[in-house]
């Protein structure tokens, strides 16, 4: 900022020593130091103040270049599938009819009972006569 070397600083300590004296040199030095720290303060926090507002703008721009980049692609692919889904529509139309007739077929099968797996299995299965005992038959 200020080009300032150790030879200005010691001459402005003398010239500071000579007029105000030595009694008033320490505090008039520390009133200094207080002014030059607020002023580093202040300086600091508007540089970081005016980098976060660049930083915010610029992503701010980011974003809208990038929102209408991806606003094209998503209105391409769009009409992609549009014109994809036309070229079979005739398909879809001429098959209404039978599909109709098929899903309400499947409706029908699907709507059979169900058998209890928890059950007995004479309440639920019928088992093959071959593999029946006769009371007879049983191994003593």
């Amino acid at each position: 900022m200020f080009d300032i070397g150790f030879l200005e600083l010691l001459i402005c300590g003398v010239i500071a020593l000579l007029v105000l004296g030595p009694e008033r040199l320490p505090t008039a030095a520390r009133a200094a130091g207080r002014w030059v720290g607020g002023a580093r303060r202040m300086v600091s926090q508007f540089t970081s103040e005016l980098d976060r507002q660049l930083k915010a703008e610029e992503l701010r721009k980011e974003l809208r270049d990038a929102g209408d980049i991806g606003l094209d692609d998503v209105q391409k692919t769009v009409r992609g599938a549009l014109d994809e889904a036309k070229k079979y529509e005739h398909m879809i139309m001429s098959d209404t009819p039978e599909g109709k007739s098929a899903a309400s077929a499947k409706a029908v099968t699907d709507e059979t009972p169900k058998h209890n797996t928890l059950a007995a299995p004479e309440e639920n299965q019928s088992v093959p006569s071959d593999t029946l005992q006769k009371p007879s038959d049983k191994p003593s």
